[in-house]
């Protein structure tokens, strides 16, 4: 079976792809998406992992050494095989440039999501921060409803243990839409939903200014009649095109979809949704803490517009049981023994609403911040913003800056935020030594923040809380 997903003029069939970067969560997601297509899947990580083993259980040839020896015959003809890449692999790649100078058509993952969207009906969801959640919600919502879908999401569904969901048959798609790299400007929405503008990645975007316009952009490629949710209160100004509606939500009594009557008790948390022509009362959260209130009123906006029924919408939020590494309770602590958690936060708003969050879910507990910094860039351009969310932990403890794809800048290390932080309870311990810490250490409350790798260490953290208790 073949499908034609070339950009190219001839828009000639490809029987084979091949993922520089196949182990990224985004890219696993399409791997998983042509494998069940039929198509003959490859690629190249730079490290073995958990998700790099779980691909190669399931069909994808990964190989581990950045040399063009190492790609497979099958993948040699350019006249069968799709280069996928993503924005983190270096230019100077072996293998990326061995492709390019031999015919290949290279094509950035963004460009490929792209023509998922304008095949299908795509709900694409963007935001600096709840766009992995609420696209989770949304996905768990359809996948059980006649609409059904096929969602290329951004976090690994607990649901289904997999970061992609698949509804054979089903006309419609739900992408979590990245704006690094100005990725989510390759999309064609029938849906979209923002969820947040805070500023981010201003080494791409320059400014707030220039980040703003990125979205702005995003939500003028919106297909004719189709339709913007939008959180209430952002500075974005959206520029749709004639014909598209625009609706505001949030988690408050504000918006053309709003939530009503919150309440939280017995560990759990319920409301009533109010939308146009829409009321949903008994609304219960699968994962029950405020933060979600929030994405589950965009998502039950977005499902109902797709067609989804009330009782799809209730039964969607009600089992939802979140995305790995999005406020992940993976020790409760219920029974006098230290709770863990671990968030993927990596901006000073979100940051600062998982602590608030996990506080109100835990009344009256110590929290102890375990939070690795993202990035030299967003440590260097945010570090008062983030010294002050994380100034609301009890105790913080941060590790070295995860690099990811930068350089070192210049008296930009951890020491810039713990400097700036209010309390007395804070400290630097590398990374390589937090096992010992925690091991010699007595915590109530422990959660683990940041979009750096901290979530590898977490089967140990686990593990010596347990032989503890």
């Amino acid at each position: 079976m073949t499908t034609n997903i070339s950009h190219s003029p001839s828009d000639a069939p490809f029987r084979n792809l091949y993922f520089i970067g196949a182990g990224g969560i985004g890219m696993a997601n399409l791997e998983r998406y042509f494998l069940s297509l039929g198509h003959n899947v490859a690629g190249y990580d730079k490290t073995p992992s958990q998700l790099t083993q779980a691909l190669e259980n399931e069909g994808v040839a990964i190989t581990f050494t950045d040399s063009a020896e190492e790609i497979p015959e099958a993948f040699r003809n350019p006249e069968e095989t799709l280069v996928v890449f993503t924005p983190a692999i270096p230019s100077d790649s072996p293998i990326l440039n061995w492709f390019r100078d031999n015919g290949f058509e290279v094509v950035k993952r963004a460009a490929l999501l792209g023509k998922i969207t304008r095949s299908t009906d795509a709900i694409c969801i963007a935001g600096s921060h709840g766009k992995t959640t609420t696209c989770s919600m949304i996905a768990n919502i359809l996948r059980d409803s006649e609409v059904g879908c096929n969602a290329f999401l951004g976090g690994v569904l607990r649901n289904t243990g997999s970061n992609l969901v698949l509804s054979p048959g089903s006309g419609w798609s739900v992408i979590e839409a990245d704006e690094y790299d100005r990725s989510f400007h390759h999309l064609s929405p029938t849906i979209a939903v923002i969820t947040s503008t805070d500023p981010d990645h201003l080494d791409i975007y320059g400014d707030e200014e220039g980040y703003l316009e990125g979205f702005a952009h995003f939500t003028s490629l919106i297909r004719p009649g189709g339709k913007l949710i939008l959180h209430t209160g952002l500075k974005l100004k959206p520029r749709v095109g004639e014909g598209i509606s625009v609706e505001y939500y949030s988690g408050s009594a504000e918006g053309d979809w709003h939530a009503e009557d919150i309440a939280f008790g017995n560990g759990t948390l319920t409301f009533t949704l109010v939308g146009p022509e829409v009321r949903i009362e008994g609304i219960e959260l699968g994962v029950p803490v405020e933060i979600n209130i929030d994405n589950a009123v965009a998502a039950a906006a977005a499902a109902l517009t797709a067609g989804a029924s009330e009782e799809d919408v209730k039964h969607g939020i009600a089992t939802f049981r979140g995305a790995k590494r999005r406020f992940e309770v993976i020790r409760d602590g219920r029974d006098g023994s230290t709770a863990l958690i671990d968030d993927y936060a990596h901006s000073p708003n979100e940051v600062r609403a998982s602590i608030q969050s996990v506080k109100k879910l835990y009344p009256g507990r110590k929290l102890t911040v375990i939070f690795q910094p993202h990035l030299y860039t967003r440590t260097r351009d945010f570090a008062p913003e983030f010294a002050a969310a994380l100034s609301e932990a009890d105790e913080l403890i941060m590790p070295e800056i995860y690099p990811a794809r930068e350089l070192p800048i210049p008296g930009v290390d951890s020491q810039l935020i713990l400097n700036m932080v209010k309390g007395e309870k804070k400290f630097f311990c590398q990374r390589k030594d937090l096992l010992n810490l925690i091991k010699n250490s007595n915590f109530d409350l422990l959660m683990t923040l940041g979009a750096a790798d901290i979530d590898r260490l977490l089967p140990e953290i686990d593990k010596i809380l347990e032989q503890r208790h």
